[in-house]
């Protein structure tokens, strides 16, 4: 029998012949399998991909709305880079499929899921997706606003409103949207030159804000002495553990989804080193100074002004205000095009392969993203971190727990490369779907935001007694999906055996040199 895969010295697997897919209709060319001739990131280009996305707008916003939140300087800091640490372990453990498979992350999801069921998981997040990129549409479009209203004066900025915003403010979100919807038409590529083109220039517009508010407030000392409002005690505590969730939240997407850009890799060694040198170290970089700008606005101004662009619409210099912002609308771009373009993309496309393009799930994601209305989103730092950032952190915390525990402890790391795509393959489950994973992801998502309050939720939660783990969702999602799942799939009967992803052996004749 004529072998379907090939496995390579460095693990790293592919179909001997794509082609043999072409008539699935769980198949076309954006969720094909990278070939190995064309896996080529570098160490470099995951470097930079972080750069691109963690150096945005939201980003900054979300270190210095923990200051508008009370926090100091130490605080935010220290809740920053334990987000970070922690979220960075699920986001490498199911990066490892991307890259040994060279598949994307609707696919991937499929092995526990089922072909039909990965749709589940893969809407969730291209929803959440949609969400995100209009709020870092809106506020790309926001900063054009401010730079234009420098250089035309008075007229643009007191235009007449239009739905609650003036029509010149609705005219730069537009611009913003389309500028990135041209971007997206043109494919992966172009999304992977922009951003290494962007990625040694996205920090210059921060550092011209941070620079511009230490010389008017005098230096580090009047910014670092600020004790903020928390202090140590009960006070900071209560704050603290939903704004870890909130950090983590911050990026539970891409470790849904990095396996759209580890597919890529030029070797697991490349993407896992460029993805510890790029997450941890760059939202450091991007938290100290969006902490020590908002402390020192508030040294200058007396008030936390949590978005860069209010922030630096106060500032005297237009050189400055242009400037920076300038380079604000560039990192913003890339960061969203990378962050919450490419996922959504792939996943429209999952749901309908022989229908939705990688580019037309590009213009779904822009036009959703719009519907959601994200100017409401991000109205509000409370809203932001403990309804937004919260909710979804829980639900997409479900979701990587069943990732985690079927690739890892199921799968073993051995999946049917073919079976992916074919509804007659150990995937297919029942009808397409695997309901552990369901139950899983469901229980999972229950326990973690079932207690929902504040912001559009009752005050004493939607369930009750569950509101006391909404402050841990992320955790509590990901921890009980996992635990559900794994136990759901090792008690299956022997019967169920050939139904589930259990550890795969590749024929040795399959074996490339």
């Amino acid at each position: 029998m004529e072998p379907t895969t090939q496995v390579h010295a460095d693990g790293r697997v592919e179909l001997a012949d794509v082609r043999s897919l072409h008539g699935s209709r769980f198949f076309n060319e954006e969720l094909a399998p990278v070939p190995i001739g064309k896996r080529t990131w570098s160490t470099y280009n995951y470097f930079a991909l972080w750069m691109g996305m963690a150096h945005n707008i939201p980003s900054y916003a979300l270190a210095a709305s923990l200051i508008a939140l009370g926090m100091n300087w130490l605080q935010a800091l220290i809740t920053i880079t334990i987000g970070n640490l922690v979220v960075l372990a699920p986001m490498l453990l199911n990066s490892h499929a991307g890259t040994k498979y060279g598949i994307p992350f609707p696919v991937f999801a499929r092995a526990f899921y089922g072909l039909r069921g990965a749709n589940l998981a893969a809407l969730l997040r291209a929803f959440i997706a949609c969400g995100w990129f209009g709020i870092q549409t809106w506020v790309g479009g926001e900063s054009i606003y401010v730079i234009v209203g420098r250089l035309a004066g008075s007229g643009w900025r007191d235009s007449p409103v239009v739905l609650g915003q003036h029509w010149t403010l609705w005219l730069s979100f537009a611009v913003f949207w389309i500028v990135q919807m041209l971007i997206i038409w043109r494919g992966m590529e172009a999304v992977r030159k922009f951003e290494n083109w962007t990625a040694p220039l996205v920090s210059v517009g921060f550092l011209i804000l941070l620079g511009y508010v230490l010389v008017k407030a005098g230096g580090f000392g009047p910014i670092l002495a600020d004790p903020g409002k928390l202090g140590w005690g009960p006070g900071f505590w209560k704050v603290f553990a939903p704004s870890l969730m909130a950090m983590i939240a911050f990026w539970s997407t891409l470790s849904l989804n990095m396996p759209d850009f580890t597919r890529f890799g030029g070797s697991q060694r490349k993407q896992v080193r460029g993805q510890i040198l790029g997450l941890p170290t760059t939202m450091t970089f991007i938290a100290v100074v969006a902490i020590l700008t908002t402390s020192g606005g508030h040294v200058l101004y007396g008030q936390d002004i949590w978005d860069p662009a209010q922030l630096a619409d106060k500032f005297s210099s237009p050189v400055v205000v242009v400037v920076a912002l300038a380079a604000l609308v560039l990192a913003t771009i890339s960061a969203n095009l990378a962050a919450n373009v490419v996922s959504p993309s792939y996943d429209f496309s999952n749901a309908f392969p022989k229908r939705i393009t990688f580019a037309l799930g590009g213009l779904i994601t822009g036009v959703v993203g719009i519907l959601i209305q994200p100017w409401r989103l991000y109205s509000d730092p409370s809203i932001y971190i403990f309804a937004w950032l919260g909710f979804y952190g829980g639900l997409l915390g479900a979701v990587a727990g069943v990732l985690v525990a079927g690739y890892w402890v199921i799968a073993r790391t051995e999946l049917k490369l073919k079976d992916l795509y074919t509804p007659d393959g150990v995937y297919w489950f029942a009808g397409g779907w695997n309901w552990r994973a369901v139950v899983a992801t469901l229980v999972g998502a229950v326990l973690s935001v079932g207690g929902a309050y504040g912001g559009p939720f009752p005050a004493e939660g939607l369930i009750p007694f569950l509101k006391p783990l909404y402050d841990y969702n992320w955790v509590v999602g990901l921890v009980g999906a996992f635990v559900v799942f794994a136990l759901l799939s090792r008690s299956s009967t022997k019967e169920e055996t050939s139904e589930r992803p259990g550890p795969s052996r590749i024929d040795p004749a399959a074996v490339d040199g």
